[in-house]
């Protein structure tokens, strides 16, 4: 467990470090507070040096973030040379972003207590995010602000036309804001009727729950993470029939066979920086790997598997269709059909997006896969 120290008037003072993005302990504090200006904030950050915001005020604090985000963001940017440049340098440039705002800190009291004037009571947020309150302990108050908004998300819920019914992501859990995906798995015509299905990965539940009303009489969804194994719980015993869905897990496969296996897993190749991206980025590709790999070993006599994936990565050139093909053949299994979609969110329009000609050309499919043999 890291202790962050500082130093208040006199008196030498510590607490937890946390990090949920394995941010390192920084190696200087400086204490901040409504005196601080932006520009000697990024200075302090740039070097290194972390600013623990104490005896401010909140919105300032958060105006003062803003601030400094806005002069990163007037720093130079290079562009890339092909796709994946352009890929690269944009993840670098958002690591380097996210690492100077990130050494804004505040400090939570013993039961989470934000002790800054006109701070909201953020002390729900942090119980769902964090668990049960061990003493004092510093963040971000960029994370902190992450944590208050998941908590908003948690509350209000994304609407999911296809459920006619909203779904309510805990912090840590990709929320299902982009409904192609689940559009996909509601309209993909059933022959038969399953019995058994598994959803892979399952985070919030929604596809799970998507399966459940289309009539599928048993349900198993798994995934690796404890916060959306909570988090599916949590949103199946609203959203489907008694008994119907089973969450397990930690795991990618639970236990038997079924006659149809969903997965849909990150649709980038590339090392996530926090918990929310583990919804994006998937290190080498490993979880699509693991699901073809096992997909056969797991599917009942006629039995097929759905692989829901966009082409972004095609797109940024981390990955050829060539090689996805190549995987499915590896694994013993071929391609009965593919149904596409283009998306709808709104960084698919904005020409400002670093990333605007991959995203605009972006198809998601559902690949319908069974055994070769």
């Amino acid at each position: 467990m890291s202790t962050i120290h500082w130093t208040e008037g006199h008196t030498h003072q510590s607490a937890r470090w946390h990090s949920e993005n394995s941010t390192p302990l920084p190696r200087r504090v400086v204490l901040a507070d409504d005196r601080m200006r932006a520009d000697q904030a990024c200075r302090h950050a740039a070097g290194g040096t972390a600013l623990l915001w104490l005896g401010g005020d909140f919105h300032n604090a958060r105006q003062l973030l803003g601030a400094m985000g806005r002069r990163v963001d007037r720093g130079p940017r290079r562009a890339g040379t092909s796709p994946s440049d352009a890929f690269h340098l944009h993840r670098r440039a958002k690591g380097q972003r996210a690492g100077v705002l990130g050494r804004l800190l505040v400090l939570l009291g013993d039961d989470y207590t934000l002790a800054l004037r006109r701070a909201p009571d953020v002390r729900q947020a942090c119980l769902e995010a964090y668990g049960p309150p061990r003493g004092p302990v510093v963040v971000s108050l960029r994370e902190l602000l992450g944590v208050i908004g998941a908590h908003q998300w948690r509350l209000k819920g994304v609407d999911v036309p296809a459920l006619g019914a909203r779904v309510h992501p805990h912090y840590g859990v990709f929320a299902p804001v982009r409904g192609e995906y689940v559009d996909l798995v509601a309209r993909t015509p059933l022959r038969p009727v399953p019995r058994t299905a598994f959803d892979l990965g399952t985070g919030t539940g929604v596809l799970a729950a998507v399966l459940a009303r289309r009539g599928v009489g048993h349900v198993v969804a798994t995934d690796i993470s404890p916060r959306a194994l909570a988090c599916a719980r949590e949103n199946v015993r609203r959203l489907a029939p008694s008994g119907r869905i089973d969450v397990v897990g930690p795991c990618l496969f639970p236990e038997g066979r079924a006659d149809l296996v969903v997965c849909n897993p990150p649709w980038l190749p590339a090392r996530p920086t926090g918990p929310v991206e583990q919804g994006v980025y998937d290190p080498d590709g490993a979880m699509l790997d693991g699901f073809l790999t096992g997909l056969a070993a797991h599917l009942r006599p006629g039995g097929e598997g759905w692989l829901v994936l966009s082409d972004l990565a095609e797109h940024l050139g981390l990955r050829t269709r060539g090689q996805l093909l190549a995987a499915v053949r590896a694994a013993d299994l071929r391609v009965v059909d593919r149904i596409g979609t283009r998306p709808t969110h709104p960084r698919a329009q904005d020409p400002d997006d670093p990333l605007h000609a991959a995203r605009g050309a972006e198809i998601t499919s559902l690949w319908r896969l069974t055994p070769a043999g």
